[in-house]
C-alpha cells in the first residue's frame, strides 16, 4: 500500500477508552501470567491502530500545514494526547503492580519496565490539561515556521527553501539570504518569545505539580535517560569545550583563509570553499537512484528495505509552500512502516539528511517485529547513534553523488561533525539555564544564549545583525520549544557514530554486524548497555573522547584539498 493510500479514520477516543478499560479490567482478573499476557496482547493492537492514525495525521499536517483538513486532525490530536496518554500511564500501574511482574520482565526485558516506571513519574490526571496545552502551543510554533513566506530577490521562499542560498558564492547574495530569514524571527519575534515563555512556566509547573524541584529532572525522565543524569552530561559538556571548541575554531579559521577573506561573518559560516559547497549531481529522483544502488551494494537488508520505502512512497523528500522545515523518521504502527521527512533544497544536506533518516528508518524496521512500541524504540541518544552512523557507513558511495565534488564532501562532512558539536552542548546547557531559572525574561533568556555562544562558539561575528547579536538564534531550533533537553543526544551519539566511522577503516563487515545488532534489538536496553552490545566506547569517558576526535582529526589531515579552493 502506497502511503497516499493508507485511509485515515480520527480516532475515536471514547471507544478507546471503553475498549482498553474492559480489557485492563480482565487483566486485573487473571489470576496466571498467561491470561494477563492474553490481555496485554489485545491492549497492543488497539493501542497500534490508534497510534497509527495519529502518526498518519501528524504526518500529513507536516507536510502541509495549510491542510485544513489535517490541521483540524492536528488540532483534535493536541487536544485529547493527554487522554490517550491517560490510558497508557493506567497500562503502565497494572503491569508494574502484576503479580507476575518478574515474568513480564523476563519476556519483555528490564528496559521496558524502567521506561515504564519513568512514564509513570512524569505523568498525572492532574497535569492532562497542561499536557494538551503543551501540545497546542508546540504546533502553533510549527505552523508559525511551516507558513513562513520570505521574499527574497524578487521571489518567495519556505524557511527551508531560503537555506540554498546560505551557500551561494555570491556573499552578499548569502547575506541577504541570512538578512531575510532571520528578519522573518525578528517580524514575528513576539510570538516566539510569547510561546516559549508559556511553554517554560507550563512545564515548571507540571514539574511542581509532579514533585520535581523544576523541569530538568522532568525532563531527563521523559527522555526516559538512565544510568546517567545531569551532572554526567555537565562533564561531558565540558570535554566538549576542552577538546571540540579549539578545533572547531582552528577549522574556521583555515576557511577564512580559503576563502580569502579577512573576517569569517556568520553568513560565511556554511560556505566551505571559494569555489562552491559540494552539491549532489542531481535532484530527489537522481538521488533516490543513487541511493537504492548504494543500499543493493551495502546489504541484502537494506537493498530490499529502501525498494520497500520508494515502491510504498514512504518519503516526502521536497520542500514546498505550507511544509513544515526540517527533517524526521516516524513509524507508523498500523502498517508497521517507517514514514522520511525532508526538505530537499539542492545542498549537501539534501543527501545528509537522507542518509540520516534512513538510518533511523532501518533501525525501526529491523526491530519492527518487537511486540511493544517500548521495546522497538531506543532512548533518543541511542535512536542517533544508528541515523549518525549511517552517514559515515555510506562514505563509500559519496563519489556517487557528488561526483567531482566527493573530496569537498568528505571533508566538509568530517569538520561539520567537529563543529557541531560545540553548538549542540551549547543547545543543552542554555535550557539547564531556562529551566533552572524559569522566571527569567525572554530578554535574560537571550542575554544567557549569547554569553555561552561566546564560550562554545567564539569565532560567531555577527556584523551589524543586532537580532542575533542580543542572542535570539536559538528561536529557530525546533527541539527547544518541542522537545525540551533532546539535543544532547546528537553530541552522544557524535561520538559513537565518529567511532564508527573509525572502525570501518579497520574491519567494515564486524562494524556493520555490530550495527545491525543494535538496530535490531530497538529499545530493549538503556543507552550504555547498547553500546555494549555494540562493541562502542562509552562517550561519557573523557580519554574515549580524546582518542575519537583524534582518530577524526588524523583523517581530516589526510584530505587533500590543497587544490580546492
Amino acid at each position: 500500500m502506497k502511503f497516499t493510500e493508507i485511509p485515515y479514520q480520527r480516532p475515536d477516543v471514547e471507544s478507546f477508552q471503553k475498549l482498553t478499560n474492559a480489557i485492563f479490567q480482565d487483566f486485573e482478573k487473571a489470576d496466571s501470567f498467561e491470561a494477563q499476557w492474553q490481555s496485554l496482547l489485545e491492549f497492543v493492537e488497539i493501542r497500534k491502530a490508534a497510534a497509527g492514525m495519529i502518526t498518519l495525521a501528524t504526518i500529513r499536517h507536516t507536510i502541509n500545514s495549510l491542510d485544513p483538513f489535517y490541521e483540524a486532525e492536528n488540532n483534535f490530536i493536541d487536544e485529547n494526547m493527554p487522554k490517550f496518554q491517560e490510558v497508557n500511564d493506567r497500562f503502565y500501574s497494572l503491569m508494574l503492580a502484576s503479580p507476575f511482574v518478574a515474568q513480564f520482565e523476563e519476556k519483555l526485558g528490564a528496559q521496558v519496565l524502567e521506561v515504564m516506571r519513568l512514564a509513570k513519574k512524569v505523568f498525572s490526571s492532574e497535569i492532562m490539561e497542561d499536557l494538551a496545552k503543551e501540545n497546542k502551543l508546540s504546533s502553533q510554533y510549527d505552523k508559525l515556521l511551516g507558513s513562513a513566506q520570505v521574499p527574497f530577490k524578487g521571489e518567495t521562499y519556505t524557511l527551508s527553501g531560503l537555506g540554498k542560498f546560505f551557500q551561494d558564492s555570491d556573499r552578499q547574495t548569502r547575506k541577504g539570504a541570512q538578512e531575510a530569514y532571520w528578519g522573518y524571527f525578528k517580524e514575528n519575534a513576539e510570538q516566539f518569545d510569547q510561546l516559549y515563555d508559556q511553554l517554560v512556566h507550563l512545564r515548571d509547573k507540571m514539574a511542581k505539580k509532579l514533585g520535581y524541584e523544576n523541569h530538568i529532572q522532568m525532563g531527563y525522565d521523559r527522555m526516559s535517560r538512565t544510568g546517567y543524569g545531569p551532572e554526567e552530561v555537565k562533564v561531558f559538556r565540558e570535554g566538549v569545550k576542552k577538546y571540540f571548541v579549539p578545533l572547531a575554531a582552528k577549522i574556521f579559521e583555515q576557511q577564512k583563509e580559503r576563502l580569502g577573506l579577512e573576517k569569517l561573518a556568520y553568513y560565511d559560516l556554511p560556505y566551505t570553499f571559494a569555489s562552491g559547497n559540494p552539491k549532489p549531481q542531481g535532484g530527489e529522483a537522481w538521488i533516490k537512484a543513487r541511493a537504492q544502488e548504494m543500499y543493493d551494494a551495502l546489504s541484502p537488508e537494506t537493498s530490499a528495505f529502501f525498494r520497500k520505502m520508494l515502491d510504498e512512497e514512504l518519503m516526502d523528500l521536497t520542500q514546498k509552500k505550507g511544509k513544515e522545515p526540517g527533517g524526521y523518521c516516524t513509524f507508523i504502527e498500523s502498517v508497521e512502516m517507517p514514514f522520511i521527512f525532508s526538505n530537499f533544497n539542492g545542498t549537501s544536506e539534501d543527501v545528509g539528511v537522507l542518509t540520516h533518516e534512513f538510518g533511523h528508518s532501518l533501525q525501526v524496521y529491523e526491530s519492527r517485529k518487537l511486540l511493544l512500541t517500548e521495546q522497538m524504540s531506543p532512548t533518543a541518544e541511542g535512536a542517533e547513534v544508528h541515523s549518525m552512523g549511517m552517514e559515515y557507513i555510506t562514505y563509500p558511495w559519496m563519489p556517487n553523488f557528488f561526483g567531482p565534488d566527493a573530496t569537498k564532501y568528505h571533508y566538509s562532512h568530517q569538520t561539520n561533525g567537529v563543529t557541531f558539536l560545540p553548538y549542540g552542548a551549547l543547545v543543552d546547557e542554555f535550557q539547564h539555564f531556562v529551566y533552572g531559572n524559569p522566571d527569567a525574561s525572554p530578554a535574560e533568556r537571550k542575554a544567557e544564549w549569547r554569553r555561552l555562544e561566546k564560550i562554545y562558539m567564539p569565532w560567531l561575528d555577527y556584523e551589524e545583525n543586532a537580532f542575533l547579536e542580543m542572542g535570539s538564534k536559538w528561536q529557530h531550533q525546533s527541539h527547544i520549544y518541542g522537545s525540551p533537553f533532546y539535543y544532547i543526544d546528537y553530541c552522544l551519539a557524535q561520538i559513537v557514530a565518529m567511532q564508527i566511522f573509525l572502525r570501518s577503516q579497520q574491519d567494515r563487515q564486524a562494524l556493520w554486524e555490530d550495527y545491525l545488532a543494535i538496530c535490531r534489538a530497538g529499545g530493549q536496553y538503556p543507552f550504555l548497555e547498547m553500546l555494549e552490545l555494540g562493541h562502542f566506547a562509552n562517550p561519557f569517558n573523557e580519554e574515549v573522547v580524546g582518542r575519537t576526535l583524534a582518530g577524526i582529526q588524523t583523517d581530516i589531515a589526510s584530505i587533500d584539498i590543497s587544490n580546492l579552493k
